[in-house]
């Protein structure tokens, strides 16, 4: 009796030693769930992100898709709402047995996901959000960002400004009202007050989410005429913003400072003047002046303009890095376990010390699962060649430069700025050419 109690024992126990490698075993497909905003006034910056997607995982199993496993993307609209975003980003994971999740776009979004993931030990690829906070106040072992975050977008926007217009005296802020909004302006603030401390800042405003009318804020920026103008919002209150801004003539009193505007440059066409200061958080630019004469670039511009009928916008770099950054995370991981199919947890510690080549650089993630990407900022110009306006006088910022340390917080990295960090020798600096 004793011995066959041992072998069933042996056998029971046999069987749990194994269920590690049966859960390494290759899947016949790869589910990988991704929110994006598909409704609402920011679908001018998920769709996109969609689409993009769409091109990356086609091209990307026609190659025999990741170590030979085909990648089935599964969308969820971020546009939604966050109670029912999360509902669906659980279901993806439980219900349709998706190993990765790309979320989100949203800062407010990815603060709300980031412990569902842990929850669920499903992979969670930020493709998108921008907030400083998620890996400076927590820590989450199943969360990694495949770009930079607000701290490097705000760094090099203010260096930027203080280069091209160092002798403004006040400014105005209109932003989202929302984590984004209100985070990016306490960061560009912090480092205005170290590099500028005589600046005066003459108006706050933070208009609703999704707002579909500035009048108010537009006629107090027309009273107050500011030196400058910064609004760090993106998607459809931007273009709403900036045409009736264009309407009634502000945009020819102050210089305004529109770090997300590339996403809406071709949108806003004819309404978008000259000398307006540009960026597209990262160095995501179809006439990136290094890449865009890329055999890479060339191929995705034309495959994107023949998809949808317009150029490619920042958030379709954003995937492309997502979509990258996952497959080289599992090609490094499958190495590291000797060519077996590696688990999630296997595939997480691949993506840290990753680099791995975008379109238009070099991403690298660090050991706080926080990418560095390099920062592209320009000054609006007109110009034949296209009917909306592109970059000129620009100037591309080294991801490590500008990105808050690990280990710090990035309020307190751009209280304690330096001037001389406005003109480094790592900056590089282009003029538009055809």
């Amino acid at each position: 009796m004793g011995t066959k109690r041992s072998a069933v024992a042996a056998f029971a126990l046999g069987a749990l030693i194994a269920l590690p490698a049966q859960a390494q075993d290759k899947p016949k497909e790869l589910v990988v769930g991704i929110a994006t905003f598909l409704s609402g006034p920011a679908s001018v910056f998920g769709v996109p992100g969609r689409n993009a997607a769409d091109l990356f995982i086609e091209e990307l199993n026609a190659k025999g898709g990741i170590l030979g496993v085909p990648v089935k993307p599964v969308y969820v609209d971020e546009g939604a709402g966050t109670n029912q975003l999360i509902s669906e980003y659980r279901r993806v994971v439980q219900d349709q047995g998706a190993q990765v999740m790309f979320g989100a776009i949203s800062s407010g979004s990815c603060n709300a996901l980031a412990p569902v993931a842990e929850d669920l030990k499903v992979v969670n690829v930020m493709w998108d959000c921008g907030t400083q906070t998620i890996f400076e106040e927590g820590k989450w072992k199943y969360s990694v960002r495949t770009q930079g975050h607000a701290g490097a977008e705000m760094m090099a926007t203010l260096l930027y400004l203080m280069k091209v217009k160092p002798d403004f005296k006040t400014i105005a802020v209109v932003n989202q009202d929302y984590a984004w909004g209100r985070e990016s302006w306490a960061l560009f603030q912090a480092g205005l007050k170290a590099l500028k401390p005589d600046v005066r800042i003459v108006a706050e405003l933070f208009p609703k989410f999704g707002a579909p009318d500035f009048s108010t804020e537009i006629t107090r920026l027309s009273a107050l005429r500011p030196d400058v103008v910064l609004s760090t919002s993106w998607g459809g209150d931007l273009d709403t913003f900036v045409q009736q801004a264009a309407a009634r003539g502000l945009l020819k009193q102050s210089t305004f400072v529109l770090p997300l505007a590339e996403s809406s440059m071709e949108r806003l066409g004819a309404v978008m003047p000259e000398g307006v200061i540009v960026g597209g958080r990262g160095d995501h630019y179809f006439l990136h002046p290094k890449h865009k004469n890329s055999a890479e670039m060339q191929n995705f511009v034309k495959k994107y303009r023949e998809k949808t009928n317009v150029y490619p916008i920042y958030p379709t770099f954003h995937m492309n890095q997502a979509v990258t950054g996952l497959t080289k995370a599992y090609e490094k991981a499958s190495a590291a376990n000797g060519g077996k199919w590696p688990t999630k947890e296997q595939v997480i510690a691949a993506f840290e010390g990753l680099e791995f080549k975008s379109l238009t650089g070099t991403i690298t993630i660090r050991s706080d699962h926080q990418g560095l990407e390099d920062q592209l900022l320009g000054t609006t110009k007109r110009v034949p060649e296209y009917p909306f306006a592109v970059y000129d006088k620009m100037a591309l910022y080294p991801g490590k430069l500008v990105t808050t340390p690990v280990g710090e917080k990035s309020l307190e990295w751009f209280a304690k700025i330096k001037p001389d960090l406005v003109n480094d020798k790592s900056i590089e600096t282009f003029e538009y050419s055809k």
